[in-house]
């Protein structure tokens, strides 16, 4: 019997810590309104917290841009506050994960201001310096924020590289020395109780030794391919010295952000794992997050996520993060939305691989309309009225039905969704039908039967006709899983005949007995069928 470790087995729950709950009224999302909140999470049955950056920041990027690594954002707490998260989550069998963005720092980071002061300064070449062409930037990279990627330093006269902000410099992973600094932070945060890490942009560590001009295409809006500032070859190398650090404790882990565009690139993600055991434990692959709502493509992106795994490798499956579009709203419907998000949370939380829920999917929360005045992200603020930005989907928890939905007693920093009074904690868990309701019950569903959790799959109809259906099986289990994605009945029939049972179901009783496989689905119905016996 294969021994799977807790991030395979188990749900991971991502939150934005500034939305979460606000304990001291100050309109911010906090670290003890975390704490408050952990026997919600438990209730919910999740095995991890991944917490967005919680570092000390300027907040230029909201804490992407990291000022100190061994200390805590006053914004959030305190580290005895931290260390009381780490305490009373192991209390109620929660692990914790740290954010670990270490392809750039702030600017206002100690090693930066030490790096911009002089050329001769032993941490210059921590991070990436060149000198200008003919007046220009070294070459033509471009920022993920717009404009050249390249900062003019007046007072050395050269050029940093800067892959977002200006105030977010890139580090020099081909610096030893800068590296083994992270790797002394990362065993600060392991000494700590940290289960591990989510790598923030991993497949962007390392450039180009040349520095050499990215190609461009024919692509309007974003025309750049990134050849050469992204997806070195050198970056195994130095994920392979990342992970021998990692293995220096016991049952930790790391899954990195693998950030490409539309549509995704699964081999790409695939191969930050190395060979299932010596880079990353896990990788995003974002394919579903660029896709319209499709029983086909939903099938397509998770076959070709399997085929680029590793033989040792272990999939992670998302719908939702602080930079997408809520899922519920990406995915369309109209009056059907609701419906739309219960058949992808029964997706999500049956098909092979660990799920990450971000903050309120499990409620079915919806992006939040803001005004332009109201727009912090330094994104929506640059690119308004084209793109808004990614505030809409880091909007406060939903928690109940009073003013700013219960998430603080003063403004919040973001505006909470208008539907919080239909949308909210307090009212789902009160409702036994409620998208909450449903996840918990996948959630411990899965806890019960390892075939949902770590089995196998097997595809049985794939994503034609607007049906998706699969099995999931672990030793003597068997499990058989039905999705409608359409509006429409379907039939579908598989000849496996046997005594089953309806786990699960969006339109079924639990109580249903069936002794084959041939059901008509309800419009946008998703069921869990376990198979109790042979006829």
């Amino acid at each position: 019997m294969k021994d799977y470790k807790w991030w395979q087995s188990g749900v991971i729950y991502q939150i934005y810590p500034r939305s979460f709950f606000d304990s001291n009224n100050d309109g911010i999302g906090d670290i003890n309104g975390i704490i408050q909140k952990l026997d919600y999470l438990q209730w919910l049955g999740i095995e991890a917290i991944w917490l967005s950056p919680i570092n000390k920041s300027p907040m230029y990027d909201f804490g992407y841009d990291i000022s100190d690594y061994y200390d805590i954002d006053p914004s959030y707490g305190t580290m005895e506050d931290f260390d009381r998260l780490i305490e009373e989550a192991h209390k109620r069998n929660i692990k914790i994960i740290m954010d670990l963005v270490v392809n750039h720092t702030s600017h206002l980071h100690k090693w930066f201001i030490k790096s911009r002061s002089s050329p001769d300064n032993d941490k210059r070449n921590w991070y990436i310096w060149r000198k200008g062409k003919n007046g220009a930037p070294p070459n033509n990279w471009k920022s993920a924020f717009g404009g050249s990627a390249w900062e003019l330093d007046i007072e050395t006269g050269e050029y940093y590289l800067h892959s977002f902000l200006k105030e977010q410099p890139d580090l020099n992973w081909r610096n030893s020395d800068m590296r083994n600094a992270i790797y002394k932070m990362m065993r600060f945060w392991l000494d700590k109780g940290v289960a591990g890490f989510r790598l923030d942009v991993v497949n962007w560590f390392v450039k180009d030794e040349k520095f050499r001009d990215n190609p461009w295409t024919i692509r309007p809006l974003n025309p750049e391919r990134h050849k050469y500032d992204r997806n070195r070859p050198e970056v195994h190398q130095y994920l392979k010295e990342l992970r021998k650090v990692i293995d220096e404790y016991d049952n930790r882990m790391t899954v990195g952000e693998v950030f490409t565009l539309p549509p995704g690139d699964p081999e790409l993600s695939a191969s930050f794992l190395g060979n299932g055991h010596d880079e990353l434990h896990m990788a995003f692959d974002f394919s579903i997050m660029y896709r319209l709502w499709s029983a086909r493509q939903f099938y397509t992106c998770i076959k070709k996520w399997y085929k680029a795994l590793p033989p040792e490798g272990w999939p992670c499956n998302v719908l939702s993060n602080h930079d997408q579009p809520r899922s519920r709203t990406r995915f369309l419907g109209g009056s059907d939305s609701e419906k739309r998000a219960r058949v992808a949370a029964v997706f999500l939380l049956t098909i092979k691989g660990t799920p990450f829920i971000y903050y309120g999917e499990e409620l079915g929360m919806t992006n939040t309309r803001l005004r332009r005045s109201e727009i912090v992200d330094p994104l929506g603020k640059r690119y308004w009225p084209v793109y808004s930005g990614r505030d809409c989907s880091r909007t406060p928890m939903l928690w109940n039905s009073k003013e700013n939905a219960g998430f603080s007693e003063t403004r919040p920093w973001l505006p909470v969704d208008s539907n919080y009074k239909k949308i909210n904690v307090k009212s789902q868990m009160k409702d036994r039908y409620s998208i909450l309701n449903l996840y918990r019950n996948l959630i411990h569903l899965r806890k019960k039967h390892k075939a949902l959790a770590v089995g196998e799959i097997s595809a049985a109809i794939k994503g034609f006709n607007g049906s998706l259906a699969y099995f999931r099986f672990y030793e003597d289990e068997k499990f058989f899983i039905a999705l409608n994605f359409s509006k429409k009945e379907k039939k579908i029939h598989i000849n496996e005949r046997g005594q089953w049972r309806v786990m699960l179901s969006t339109h079924r009783s639990n109580r249903e007995h069936l002794t084959n496989l041939s059901l008509t689905l309800a419009p946008y119905e998703a069921t869990v069928i376990m198979k109790i016996g042979e006829l």
